[in-house]
């Protein structure tokens, strides 16, 4: 068997991994210690909270990678039965990718403000045509189509500063219509300029609401801002942009979310905060409760209330903070996700989720740099998480890769 899938988009470039049926290599079980000097693809990760240190345990770390270009040769690892290949390169600032029904690659340039198509016509593993689909645009990070991929009427791109869609169908490599907005994410002004910039969208299963995230302006909320009740959370509202409502809140940077297309469940990826320790807080992959609160900024992980807002505990919060279904190494900076929904990846690998670490810069010892497995059954996670694609970090601790973008493409 064979398989394609672009899992990681990286400073400049994107990979193609292809691979025979293997299943992933066993692997110890990781720790709250563990670094990049550990990982390696089939490395097994389960993090409870009991594990968990005290804030402050130990002193938190400015740490940012020092960012060098691709050594000549090397490639990311990959469990046995498994290849990567470059697929393309080149890029300003890539951030987000989604697979069109006809096999074209858009990727979304964000500091630009572009969207681009790639296009593999002859099936090489190489595009050839590569164009400019719509520029002009805020910081644009997710993307969908709707009513589907298969027969799609309008792309969705998320703005920093709101929801847009342009006319689209099958095919096109240029928009051929401007850009609607549907619907504000700074009115009011509470989305003032700051913080947390990407935002990501997903469509129900159904297709009757749309999701998008909205992150934090700060690490914790230290001013106590008003308008930081209005972030932090993901919205929900109908495809046309009316009736915008909360889903869920206390989420300090939900970067990716996604529709488990089995269950229709909501899933997202969390950057959490920054500040206690290089072991705390931990990010997480949870499925997401409808009217769910998550803890930020007072509590985190159930009941633990974080020692910067001791002296306004909000007590009656304590017990609505939901614990999240996988606990991730402390400022991995896990951003997007996606379930894998194709046949060619071993049987196993079915309805698993994928998601991509960009990598700590706040750590003493560097974590995340890597793309990671969380499998699945029956709609739930089970087992931790494992390391899948791994290598981005030079023996010197410099780094050359930092993983964002993935998708599954469609063979």
């Amino acid at each position: 068997m064979h398989f394609r899938t672009i899992p990681a988009c990286l400073a400049h470039a994107c990979f193609l991994l292809t691979g025979l049926a293997a299943c992933a290599q066993n692997g110890a079980r990781g720790d709250l210690l563990g670094d990049w000097k550990s990982a390696h693809p089939g490395q097994k990760y389960r993090i409870e909270v009991a594990d968990l240190p005290a804030p402050f345990a130990t002193d938190s770390a400015r740490n940012r990678p020092k960012v060098v270009d691709r050594p000549k040769g090397e490639m990311p690892r990959v469990p046995d039965g498994f290849a990567v290949s470059l697929y393309a390169e080149g890029f300003a600032n890539p951030r987000y990718l989604l697979t069109a029904g006809n096999g074209d690659i858009f990727v979304t340039e964000s500091k630009p403000g572009k969207i681009l198509v790639l296009r593999d016509a002859d099936g090489d593993g190489k595009p050839e045509v590569r164009e400019e689909f719509l520029s002009g645009l805020d910081q644009p990070f997710g993307l969908a189509l709707y009513p589907s991929a298969e027969k799609p009427e309008y792309l969705y791109i998320a703005n920093t500063s709101g929801i847009v869609r342009v006319p689209y169908k099958t095919g096109d490599l240029k928009a051929t219509g401007q850009a609607e907005e549907i619907a504000s994410l700074s009115a009011g002004g509470h989305l003032t300029g700051g913080g947390h910039w990407t935002r990501d969208i997903a469509f129900s299963k159904d297709g009757r609401r749309l999701f998008a995230s909205v992150g934090s302006k700060s690490n914790v909320d230290e001013k106590n801002q008003a308008f930081e009740r209005k972030r932090a959370c993901i919205y929900t509202m109908k495809p046309d942009g009316s009736d915008k409502k909360f889903y869920a809140q206390g989420i300090r940077n939900p970067v990716g979310i996604a529709v488990d297309p089995a269950t229709g469940q909501l899933w997202t990826s969390v950057n959490e905060r920054d500040g206690l320790g290089d072991d705390l807080v931990p990010d997480y992959i949870t499925h997401v409760e409808e009217n769910g609160f998550y803890g930020w900024p007072w509590y985190y992980l159930g009941k633990h209330i974080d020692p910067r807002h001791k002296d306004e505990p909000h007590p009656e919060l304590a017990e609505k903070t939901i614990v999240p279904d996988v606990l991730v190494q402390s400022h991995s900076a896990s951003l997007n996700l996606l379930f894998y929904n194709g046949d060619q990846f071993p049987e196993e690998f079915r309805g698993d989720i994928f998601a991509a670490f960009h990598g700590s810069w706040n750590r003493q010892v560097r974590t995340g740099y890597k793309l990671v497995r969380v499998p699945m059954k029956n709609g739930k996670a089970v087992g931790g998480y494992e390391d899948f694609l791994t290598g981005f970090v030079t023996p010197e601790g410099d780094v050359w890769g930092r993983p964002v973008g993935l998708t599954v493409m469609q063979d």
